[in-house]
């Protein structure tokens, strides 16, 4: 009977998936949308093409990124091991929240931090799961705007080199109304329980 899915996925919404996955398979950039801000992406385990990223955003490499994961699953393939206070806030979060992980293991060293550290995101919005899930590997996601700018609260507000400097431009269609339109909450935690609040 083929492989199975739990739901049909909207066709515009597959063809945009489709369309940025081979980008991403092939070592590219995009511009996408996620659960808070519109954001500039990769495979995160591609070294080059996280170094496109850097380049495109004129941003030192000695700062880590955010990627994106679509469930638990993946989580656990690149992080050594998931503390358990980082399952609980999983659980009860209802807002979008990045989780700096010690430990991350296979993916691109641009992205995980000196201290072996890396910001790991399970997205609320299905166009970011979606994609995670087509591509089989944590997708980048840092905002669309060159270092030291404000992020972009929505498509309009995005630089137009930014718009060109990336190899495809989701469609702004595929922005959800559920967006916060903000960046999410980062929280460090450490393997014994430790938490710390870097961004509220």
């Amino acid at each position: 009977m083929g492989g199975k899915r739990a739901y049909k996925m909207d066709p515009k919404m597959e063809i945009q998936v489709a369309r940025a996955a081979e980008v991403l398979k092939n070592g590219g950039t995009i511009l996408y949308p996620t659960d808070t801000i519109w954001g500039i992406g990769c495979d995160a385990t591609d070294k080059e093409a996280v170094a496109k990223v850097f380049a495109i955003k004129k941003r030192e490499e000695s700062k880590s990124l955010v990627t994106l994961v679509c469930d638990l699953d993946m989580l656990a393939r690149y992080v050594k091991e998931i503390p358990q206070a980082a399952l609980d806030l999983i659980e009860v979060n209802d807002s979008p929240m990045t989780i700096i992980y010690p430990n991350a293991c296979h993916l691109a060293e641009n992205v995980v931090a000196e201290d072996g550290s890396a910001g790991i995101r399970i997205p609320f919005n299905e166009f970011c799961k979606q994609l995670c899930f087509r591509l089989k590997r944590p997708i980048v996601s840092t905002s669309a705007n060159l270092s030291g700018e404000k992020p972009p609260k929505g498509f309009k507000e995005i630089e137009q080199s930014i718009k060109e400097a990336v190899d495809y431009v989701v469609s702004p269609a595929m922005e959800e109304k559920d967006s916060t339109h903000k960046a999410s909450q980062i929280i460090k935690v450490g393997m014994r329980g430790e938490i710390e609040i870097i961004r509220k």
